[in-house]
């Protein structure tokens, strides 16, 4: 099932794998499909774009900030362009941070500026590699502030959103989710931490009473076992506690979807690899992935 409006894909950082990316797509049965936001002169002839020229010079590898601005500009013209209803939905390539921000623009991410642009205030990341599902509650930042970040407000907002996600953008009706806990072992009863007891068994109770299907918290090590039984999507309490699973699982092909939003945005799990950009040696098979499954939402939603 797919939708029949295009999808509209910004191209990322110039001087990154990303343009690579994108043109190959022109050889695949999606380029009918999609039309990119970039630079024409860097894109395949056969790609439908909206061209956004950089002002300042291009060369692999090698980022420049006077370039920022028009990055920017790409990323607003396709959130407006969904929320308008033109493009079906979003998929983005990657961008470097530190490209951006050293040009004086404050921007933290991709995720961060687009609930900016669409009004969204509360957006949740998820990676998706084929059946596997991993949400995160918190997200970038240093493992020593996590378990202040971690609040039983923070939690509750986390799962809603996850939740309502998975029933209207995945479509499925009752879904089933597994929290991990935030210490090993779960606390193991309040000896290896107590965050589990103080706060976080009681919120999910409160929620299963309002017809939340929720397991946990379960200890993180056993959480992503066979063992754990069946679940929807998996709730991770900080980066790493989930994605080095995931991506092991999916390398190659993993999906960042922002939840949240009320647009759909999927992007590439990686980052901008300048150090093999220009050679030829980019794998498109993340793009593609994020391509297609932006499209299933898609026809999804509609």
């Amino acid at each position: 099932m797919t939708s029949s409006k295009p999808l509209v894909l910004t191209a990322g950082e110039p001087a990154g794998i990303g343009p690579e990316l994108c043109n190959a797509l022109a050889g695949t049965g999606f380029r009918d499909k999609v039309i990119v936001v970039g630079d024409r002169r860097l894109l395949d002839e056969r790609l439908e774009v909206i061209d956004t020229p950089f002002p300042a010079a291009v060369e692999p590898g090698r980022p420049a900030s006077a370039n920022a601005a028009t990055l920017l500009e790409g990323l607003r013209i396709a959130a407006e362009g969904c929320m308008r209803g033109d493009f079906a939905a979003m998929v983005t390539a990657p961008l470097a941070k530190s490209v951006i921000a050293d040009s004086g623009v404050p921007f933290t991410g991709h995720t961060e500026y687009l609930a900016e642009v669409t009004g969204a205030d509360f957006p949740v990341m998820m990676l998706v590699a084929d059946e596997l599902r991993v949400a995160l509650a918190t997200t970038h930042l240093p493992l020593r502030d996590v378990p202040d970040a971690l609040t039983p407000q923070l939690l509750e907002r986390v799962l809603r959103i996850l939740h309502a996600d998975l029933c209207e953008k995945f479509g499925i009706a009752d879904p089933e989710i597994v929290v991990c806990g935030l210490n090993p072992h779960a606390g193991e009863d309040g000896l290896l931490g107590r965050e589990e007891i103080d706060f976080m068994a009681a919120t999910l109770e409160r929620l299963r009473d309002d017809g939340m299907s929720l397991r946990g918290p379960l200890p993180a090590d056993t959480a992503f076992t066979p063992a754990s039984g069946h679940k929807d999507a998996i709730l991770a309490m900080y980066h790493d506690q989930g994605l080095p699973v995931l991506k092991y699982a999916g390398f190659g092909h993993a999906v960042n979807v922002t939840l949240g939003l009320p647009i759909i945005r999927t992007s590439v799990d990686h980052g901008t690899a300048f150090d093999i950009a220009g050679t030829g040696q980019a794998d498109p098979g993340s793009l593609l992935a994020a391509v297609e499954l932006a499209a299933l939402l898609a026809g999804q939603r509609e």
